[in-house]
């Protein structure tokens, strides 16, 4: 039977326990003890992505990711009523320690209780937030599951994502000319002026209900009193669509065009990266199929939506890992605001425990 009171406390404990991404070692301990004590071979792999298991075939994949964004450090939780909060200066960790801990009290659930149940695996990485890094670099000749459920998805546990995008970042390097701002101003070549020019040409924002747009950081310049000699313009979009993503890769490239005929002396030089692929899942999907069924069986109505986030989901499925992502109570994530429900992370932990049920 799921434990509320104690799922509050394995939060509370672990949302306490700092682990921004890389920093990982001190929460990953806890975590290692915590499922040796659920009788579950535990290893860690050369990156230092937890996998543990029954040892079971063709069991299911329980996964989450151990850390945390900033300001995540210093982390002083409240239970407020039906809700988990911070004091306001940091986030609270709920994304993804809401799902760690759904994972773990399912799995003592099931324990406690001698149900029968499927054959358990569960993989905590690190790094999720920097760029799936720690997914990336999982050792998957450690994991044996074919299936997967990801509990890192914002809102109650019946909301199932069905669609994730592609995400690209880019930095573009923008090299002028310096000079003094008061005795020669004409001969400098503003970098800040060019990167203005560029980013007035770019979109941004929501472009469609599946891709974004975004210019993050603008770092250049030395002093207000010299023309600025460079700058770096860091940004990203993503979508579901494709076809859509190779129209804004062309509006970048076609304003990186029209900068440099405008600047010809100067010189933008862009770079390119991949961080993560699209994926969709079908209502006809077996894990779909499978997770609705579960979720219904608690007495909730499933919600498929698709997410303008990346999730460990996005590289599981790559490698042939059938993923899907669930919600895990979190609210308001990578923000001071962030909160956790108790009640959804109850259900989360149902969920966890149902989808081990083998009745």
């Amino acid at each position: 039977m799921i434990n509320r009171n104690r799922l509050v406390q394995t939060f509370l404990d672990l949302v306490q326990i700092d682990s921004p991404s890389y920093f990982e070692d001190e929460i990953c301990e806890d975590l290692k003890k915590r499922l040796r004590s659920l009788d579950l071979e535990v290893e860690t792999d050369n990156y230092g992505n937890i996998i543990a298991g029954d040892g079971g075939e063709n069991p299911l994949l329980l996964s989450a990711h151990m850390d945390t964004v900033d300001p995540g450090r210093g982390v002083k939780p409240t239970v407020d009523g039906d809700r988990i909060v911070t004091d306001g200066t940091t986030i609270l960790g709920g994304d993804c320690k809401a799902g760690i801990s759904a994972i773990l009290e399912g799995i003592q659930s099931i324990r406690e209780d001698s149900t029968k149940h499927f054959p358990i695996e569960v993989c905590f990485t690190r790094a999720e937030e920097t760029g799936l890094d720690g997914a990336g670099n999982l050792d998957y000749s450690k994991i044996t599951s074919k299936e997967s459920i990801v509990f890192d998805g914002e809102g109650p546990a019946s909301t199932i994502t069905n669609a994730a995008p592609t995400y690209i970042g880019f930095s573009i390097k923008i090299k002028g000319r310096a000079a003094h701002a008061g005795f020669d101003p004409e001969n400098g070549i503003s970098a800040i002026r060019i990167a203005s020019e560029f980013i007035t040409r770019l979109p941004q924002g929501r472009l469609d209900g599946e891709t974004t747009f975004n210019v993050g950081t603008i770092e250049g310049g030395t002093v207000r009193n010299a023309v600025p000699e460079s700058t770096t313009v860091v940004g990203e979009f993503r979508s579901i669509n494709t076809e859509t993503l190779d129209d804004v890769q062309q509006q970048v490239d076609v304003s990186l065009d029209q900068v440099r005929r405008m600047f010809p002396e100067a010189s933008l030089e862009p770079e390119f990266t991949t961080e993560f692929k699209n994926y969709r899942v079908g209502d006809d999907n077996p894990m779909m199929v499978r997770i609705k069924k579960a979720v219904r069986s608690l007495g909730m109505e499933p919600t498929v939506k698709s997410t303008g986030g990346g999730s460990d989901a996005n590289v599981f499925r790559q490698k042939g890992i059938n993923a899907v992502v669930v919600g895990m109570a979190d609210h308001n994530m990578h923000t001071v605001r962030e909160f956790v429900t108790i009640p959804d992370l109850v259900d989360a932990a149902h969920l966890c425990e149902a989808m081990l049920r083998n009745d």
